[in-house]
C-alpha cells in the first residue's frame, strides 16, 4: 500500500476507496435488476474494487476500463488484475476525470454499458480551499444566477459534475449508470437529466450506510439510470436499503419541479402558484461574535464576552432558527446589530446617529471586513445581507430552514421593537397580529403540510427551502379550507 496522503491532497481527490464488500453487493444487485453488461467502465477507479467485483458479478462482461488520476491507486489496481486469469479484459488509464474525452470513450464500446463507481464527494470549493486543481472548467452547473450564485448555491459536488456529464455522454445508448453519492447529489442528478431531456427507462436510489462504509456522517446511495433511446421516464423508485425487492416511494419531475412524493402532487397541486405574499430569508451578516448580543442590564455582551454600551437605534430583538423550531418564539434572549435599513444604505450616518455604536464597529471593523463572502463586496463598509422594509414589519410568520418540522410560528414584536431573525430562518411579513394569526394558521393546517410533502425531502442538509415555501399558493389553501382569502400582502 502507498503511504498515507496528506490531509490536502485526500481532499483534492475526494479519496473514499469502496469497500470490496460494498463494490460486490451493489454489483449483485444491478445483476438481480437484469443489468447484463457487454461493457464495464469505472471511470475514478481507485484500487480497482468495483472493477474486480464486476469481473465476479457479470459473465456477459466482455471488456472493461478503469480511470484513475493518483498514480498509487493505478498501480495497485493493475498489480490486482495481473493476478487474474481474465486480467486482458481490463484497461487501466492513469488520467484525471476531465481530461478524458468520455463521449469518444464511450462511444467505441460495446452495448449494453454499465457505467459503475464511487466519483470524489468533494465539493469544488473544499478543493478550491486547499489550492487543488483536480477540478473541471469553472462553470455555474445549475446555471444559478443573480444572488442565488453570490450566496453559494452554484458550489456543486464534483461528482454531481461528473455523473451530469456521464449521463450527457451515455444520451442515446442503451446503458446503466450505477453511482455510490451522496443522496442530494444523486437527485440533483435526476433532476438535471429530466430536465434536459436525458432519455431514461427508468432511474432508482438505494440508500447505504455511509457511516459504515466510509466514516462519512452523510445521506448517500447507490443511484441507478438505465438508458435507452426515446424512453421518457420522470419518475425514481426510492428503497429503504440496498437489496430491498419493493421501493418505499417514488419521486419525479413534474412541470419542471423535483417532487419528493408524486401521489402526494397529484392530490395537491391544485394548491400550487404564485401567491399574494412574498417569503423572506432573515439577516446575513456572517460575523455573529460581534453582531449577535445578550443584554446584562443596561449593557449588552458580545460573543467575545465583552460587555459594551450601544444606542437603542440600531439594536433589535432576535430569533435564530433552533428557536423557532424549539417552539421558543416569545421571548428573545438576543439582540441583533442591524445597521442598515435597505442593503444600499450608507452606513456612515451611524456615526452621527449612534456615536456608541459607530465606535464599537469601528473596534471590530477587521473581524468584519474580514468576511469572505462576495455579497459584501462594493458595498457600504459593514454592510449586511437579506435586510429591507420587511425585516422590520411588526408581525412575521417563520418558520426555520435547517429543522425536520412543518411548524410555522407567529412572531409579535417585543418591547415595542420588531424582531429580525438570523438567515436560517424564512419568513412572511404582516401588517398586523390578526393577520398574522390568520396566515400562521392557514400553514399549520394539515392540507398545507400535506402539500409541503410532495416537495420537501426531510434528509436535505435544509429540507425547508424559500423555493419551496413559495410554491404554495396560500389563496388556494384558504379557499381549501372555505376560510376567506381576502388577505392583505406586505411586501
Amino acid at each position: 500500500m502507498p503511504p498515507p496522503k496528506p490531509a490536502a491532497q485526500s481532499v483534492e481527490f475526494g479519496d473514499f476507496q469502496t469497500p470490496a464488500a460494498l463494490a460486490r453487493e451493489a454489483c449483485e444487485s444491478l445483476r438481480d435488476r437484469g443489468v447484463a453488461p457487454a461493457a464495464v467502465v469505472e471511470p475514478t477507479c481507485g484500487v480497482g474494487n468495483f472493477l474486480l467485483a464486476a469481473l465476479d458479478g457479470f459473465p456477459t462482461l466482455k471488456i472493461g476500463l478503469g480511470v484513475e488520476i493518483h498514480e498509487g491507486h493505478v498501480g495497485i489496481a493493475r498489480s490486482r488484475l495481473r493476478e487474474r486469469s481474465d486480467a486482458a479484459k481490463v484497461t487501466i488509464r492513469r488520467e484525471s476525470f476531465f481530461n478524458v474525452d468520455w463521449p469518444g470513450v464511450l462511444r467505441d464500446l460495446p452495448e449494453p454499458l454499465l457505467v459503475v463507481g464511487n466519483p470524489p464527494w468533494v465539493t469544488n470549493a473544499a478543493i478550491g480551499a486547499v489550492g487543488g486543481s483536480n477540478l473541471p472548467r469553472k462553470s455555474n452547473l445549475q446555471r444559478f444566477s443573480g444572488l442565488d450564485a453570490l450566496t453559494g448555491k452554484s458550489n456543486f459536488d464534483i461528482s454531481e459534475w461528473m455523473l451530469v456529464k456521464l449521463l450527457e455522454a451515455l444520451g442515446g445508448r442503451r446503458a446503466t449508470l450505477a453511482m455510490l453519492c451522496k443522496t442530494a447529489v444523486a437527485r440533483k442528478v435526476l433532476a438535471h437529466a429530466w430536465r434536459n431531456g436525458i432519455s431514461m427507462i427508468d432511474a432508482e436510489i438505494h440508500p447505504i450506510d455511509a457511516a459504515a462504509a466510509f466514516g462519512a456522517a452523510v445521506g448517500a446511495c447507490l443511484l441507478i439510470c438505465r438508458l435507452a433511446p426515446d424512453a421518457q421516464s420522470r419518475d425514481c423508485r426510492v428503497f429503504r436499503r440496498l437489496g430491498d425487492a419493493a421501493p418505499a416511494a417514488t419521486i419525479g419531475h413534474r412541470d419542471g419541479q423535483l417532487i419528493a412524493d408524486v401521489t402526494a402532487h397529484e392530490r395537491w397541486k391544485h394548491l400550487s402558484g404564485e401567491g399574494t405574499h412574498t417569503w423572506r430569508s432573515g439577516v446575513k451578516h456572517d460575523c455573529a461574535r460581534v453582531m449577535e448580543l445578550r443584554r446584562e442590564g443596561g449593557l449588552c455582551r458580545n460573543g467575545f464576552g465583552e460587555a459594551v454600551e450601544l444606542e437603542r437605534d440600531y439594536l433589535y430583538p432576535m430569533l435564530k432558527g433552533s428557536e423557532i423550531a424549539g417552539g421558543r418564539s416569545e421571548r428573545p434572549t438576543r439582540w441583533m446589530l442591524v445597521p442598515q435599513k435597505s442593503m444600499r444604505e450608507d452606513t456612515s450616518i451611524i456615526r452621527d446617529v449612534a456615536p456608541k455604536t459607530w465606535e464599537y464597529l469601528q473596534r471590530w471593523a477587521d473581524r468584519l471586513d474580514r468576511r469572505a463572502s462576495s455579497i459584501y463586496r462594493n458595498r457600504p463598509r459593514f454592510s449586511i445581507f437579506g435586510v429591507g422594509a420587511y425585516t422590520f414589519a411588526p408581525w412575521k410568520i417563520a418558520i426555520s430552514g435547517f429543522y425536520k418540522k412543518l411548524h410555522f410560528a407567529a412572531v409579535g414584536p417585543y418591547e415595542g421593537r420588531p424582531v429580525v431573525l438570523d438567515d436560517t430562518s424564512y419568513f412572511l411579513a404582516c401588517r398586523s397580529e390578526p393577520e398574522a394569526r390568520f396566515v400562521a394558521d392557514l400553514l399549520n393546517s394539515e392540507p398545507a403540510r400535506a402539500f409541503f410533502s410532495a416537495f420537501v425531502f426531510w434528509d436535505a442538509k435544509r429540507p425547508i427551502t424559500i423555493d419551496l415555501l413559495r410554491r404554495l399558493d396560500l389563496s388556494a389553501l384558504a379557499r381549501e379550507l372555505g376560510v376567506s382569502p381576502a388577505l392583505e400582502a406586505p411586501r
